[in-house]
């Protein structure tokens, strides 16, 4: 077979024939005409694909309801394919488009027989069959597309059958439940793929390893040392040409509903049994389980007006948008304030922030220390009589980096205090590393049969719990988010509630990264104290 080994971490089939020369492996891309594909799926398959990651006998078959050719749906996705002409060339020669609609299974004739037909011709004399469907789909569809999958393209041999589901997977914990009640109808747990793409970015699968394979952190890692933790997220762009899709949903839904709380378990969970997919996700449920239903007065809401964004260009407001209603109250920023109830953590604030149109773009994890008690150096430090804390910081986005910041003496015969900071940049140690996309190592893994990075039913459940009741609040009008300038900061009283559960202003120049393009000139007029 020419293929490479797996990369570290990705499960082995525990057979040799889901990949020996007489098995197959189809691919379906439903909903391949549309953004997601064409910017995520495909490229993300053409990597694996130049890279030999994919099975020697793979068929890739895209299937949408837009009346395009195969031609026509190559030189779709094209432009959006990395690689060599040759490996773009050798990737689009193993895929095929079929046009077609969806609808419940019985109603009519079968809308899947042309694409029944594909795959049964691929498939022909082969020993092991294996089908993998990825709904990049509207979720309100997901039931009647599953449903046409398994009583239209019925499988006959030994081999397996993987869905896979992107998000957002309903808009409150009783939708969730619902989409999850009819499809597990049809499908075991097993077979179910429910993917967030942040859990299969490097520095966010990096924190197991981190946590558990270094003993220094384990001390500290408990609500004795640590004061608060910080999970970012943060969009220099606004919502310009998907207004339509994200005034459905707001930012709590789109992004820290699933994205954040995800990383949060990573870093609260306890160590698991072993590394197989259920034990880490039953030690990530039971952080999920333990959280505090978010109440409504530890969270801040806000949604951007007019303002100058980076480039010093004037940008139009949310709701200027022409996709999104005049009178739209759907937050572009939320700062929410969660506690786990349990022995490691009680008491310690954890800070999930997520926000569009803003000062910067980034991704991070900050874990803030308490103070050093009876500190030797308080009238040493500068403003005298503060304490600067240590804070780990993980930073998923720009440059991939971990950094502990840490005080010290400068230089020089004064005892002058500082802070400076010991830093594992990753395009800086890894120099020749080609850090994989977050899409190349979750398809993988699903090929792989490897769950580990995709969510479990139960954890959607926990998750929706701690925030449903206070999304049925926002939406009943309960809360008006606060405006907040494109390209600032984001709400004012969000630094106040960061400051209020105790968090401490602590930034140094690593910290900065809006002032990596000379032509941007920090706007800081509405926020003091700056932080991040």
């Amino acid at each position: 077979m020419n293929r490479s080994a797996p990369p570290l971490g990705v499960k082995i089939p525990n057979s040799a024939l889901e990949f020996t020369d007489d098995a197959s492996l189809v691919i379906v891309i439903l909903g391949a005409s549309g953004d997601l594909a064409k910017r995520k799926t495909y490229p993300a398959l053409c990597t694996l694909h130049a890279k030999k990651f994919l099975p020697q006998n793979c068929k890739i078959l895209g299937y949408a309801r837009s009346e395009l050719t195969n031609e026509s749906h190559k030189g779709m996705i094209k432009p959006y394919l990395k690689g060599t002409e040759e490996e773009i060339d050798a990737f689009l020669e193993i895929t095929e488009y079929v046009p077609g609609q969806y609808c419940l299974a019985g109603q009519g004739p079968s809308v899947f027989k042309s694409l029944c037909d594909k795959i049964e011709a691929h498939e022909d004399g082969r020993t092991r069959c294996n089908r993998m469907f990825y709904l990049a789909l509207p979720p309100s569809i997901y039931p009647e597309v599953c449903a046409n999958i398994k009583h239209e393209l019925p499988t006959n041999n030994s081999g397996w059958t993987r869905i896979v589901l992107e998000k957002p997977f309903g808009r409150d914990l009783a939708s969730s439940e619902e989409l999850n009640r009819h499809i597990c109808a049809l499908y075991r747990e097993d077979q179910l793929y429910r993917i967030d793409h942040y859990l299969g970015k490097e520095l966010v699968q990096n924190l197991v390893v981190m946590r558990f394979a270094n003993r220094f952190f384990s001390p500290i890692w408990n609500r004795d040392n640590v004061s608060n933790i910080q999970i970012i997220f943060k969009e220099k762009i606004g919502c310009e040409g998907r207004g339509g899709y994200f005034d459905k949903y707001g930012i709590v839904r789109d992004i820290i509903q699933n994205h954040l709380i995800q990383v949060m378990a990573l870093v609260a969970m306890e160590r698991p049994c072993t590394l197989s997919a259920d034990d880490i996700r039953d030690e990530k449920l039971k952080v999920l389980r333990c959280t505090k239903p978010l109440a409504s007065d530890n969270i801040v809401i806000g949604q951007y007006g007019r303002g100058v964004d980076a480039d010093g260009n004037l940008r139009q407001g949310y709701r200027e948008d022409e996709t999104v209603p005049s009178d739209s109250n759907c937050p572009t920023f939320a700062m929410c304030v969660l506690y786990v109830n349990n022995e490691r953590w009680n008491g310690v604030p954890f800070i999930l922030k997520a926000g569009k149109a803003l000062n910067e773009s980034k991704v991070e994890i900050r874990v803030q220390l308490r103070d050093v008690p009876g500190d030797l150096f308080l009238q040493k430090a500068a403003p005298k009589g503060t304490q600067t804390r240590n804070e780990l910081v993980v930073r998923l986005q720009p440059d991939p980096s971990i950094y502990m910041k840490m005080t010290v003496k400068e230089p020089g015969l004064e005892t002058t205090i500082t802070q400076s900071e010991m830093e594992l940049l990753y395009t800086d140690k890894y120099v020749n590393a080609v850090i994989p996309e977050a899409y190349e190592r979750l398809i993988l893994d699903c090929i792989y049969g490897d769950q580990q990075h995709f969510v479990r039913r139960d954890e959607l459940q926990a998750a929706w719990s701690i925030f449903t009741p206070v999304l049925h609040f926002i939406d009943a009008g309960g809360m008006v988010p606060e405006e907040y300038a494109f390209g600032s900061r984001g709400p004012l009283e969000a630094d106040e509630l960061r400051k209020r559960v105790g968090h401490v202003t602590n930034i140094i120049q690593r910290d900065i990264t809006w002032d990596d393009t000379p032509s941007h000139t920090p706007r800081f007029t509405t926020h003091a104290p700056l932080s991040p």
